[in-house]
């Protein structure tokens, strides 16, 4: 019945049912701690050329101040425009090291997040939160050291009357984010990685981790990057021209 009634608001046949999910699918932990020490950086190419540009977050969802982080799968929540009720609803089912995923489609009207929600959520030991809306209070949630990442910033106050929704499929600044996908963010971005994708793009990243490492070992050891990138070779099949002189005396 839950899910019909979602269906219904999602398209419009009415307009007040709200619908709150109470369970998600949960990941090995072992996942997550693996996960949680990537940058998102390499995260994203691990998950390949077209499923990494699926899973990342549009630039606007920026972190709040540079040493945000988060790691942690996802418990979602629709918003109406202007309004918040639902992210109460998704506090009551979150657990500690979920991120709270939030949404109102992106419009700055009706902060979705403030010093409070900040305040409770290191109480609840929650991972941090997404809000492809609007935050407020960005002094004290920095001061906090809680972890938030937003596409806007606005004092503009919300109400709380719904209707919405927690815990079902939302479109977060571009990306598709299911409830249990693993989002993880940085300085960089963020990105929605669905359950099915997150071990492959763990072992890809570290993998790909590892060959950085060498790389540095060697350029500590005189190696140039125009050597290791085999660039001498890219640059031939470019057809690029060298010229030894000054391009106006050429």
């Amino acid at each position: 019945m839950a899910q019909a009634a979602w269906k219904r608001l999602a398209f419009g046949e009415i307009t007040l049912q709200s619908v709150v999910y109470k369970k998600i699918h949960r990941l090995d932990p072992g996942l997550i701690q693996r996960a949680s020490r990537i940058n998102v950086a390499d995260l994203h190419e691990g998950l390949g050329p077209v499923v990494g540009r699926q899973c990342l977050m549009q630039p606007q969802m920026r972190a709040l101040f540079p040493a945000a982080r988060v790691c942690g799968q996802a418990i979602t929540s629709f918003n109406f425009p202007g309004d918040n009720l639902m992210l109460h609803a998704a506090f009551r089912v979150a657990e500690p090291g979920d991120v709270l995923v939030l949404t109102n489609g992106g419009s700055p009207q009706g902060a979705l997040w403030g010093e409070i929600a900040t305040y409770y959520s290191r109480i609840r030991r929650l991972g941090g939160a997404v809000i492809d809306g609007a935050t407020r209070d960005t002094l004290q949630i920095t001061e906090m050291g809680f972890s938030v990442f937003a596409s806007h910033v606005s004092v503009s106050y919300p109400g709380k009357r719904g209707p919405g929704a927690v815990n079902v499929p939302v479109v977060v600044a571009g990306a598709t984010v299911n409830p249990g996908d693993l989002i993880v963010g940085d300085a960089d971005g963020v990105l929605a990685i669905p359950r099915s994708h997150v071990e492959t793009a763990i072992r890809n990243a570290e993998a790909r981790m590892a060959k950085e490492a060498e790389i540095k070992r060697q350029l500590d050891e005189g190696s140039t990057l125009y050597d290791l990138t085999g660039s001498k070779a890219l640059f031939e099949a470019a057809n690029i021209v060298e010229i030894d002189a000054i391009w106006s005396d050429s």
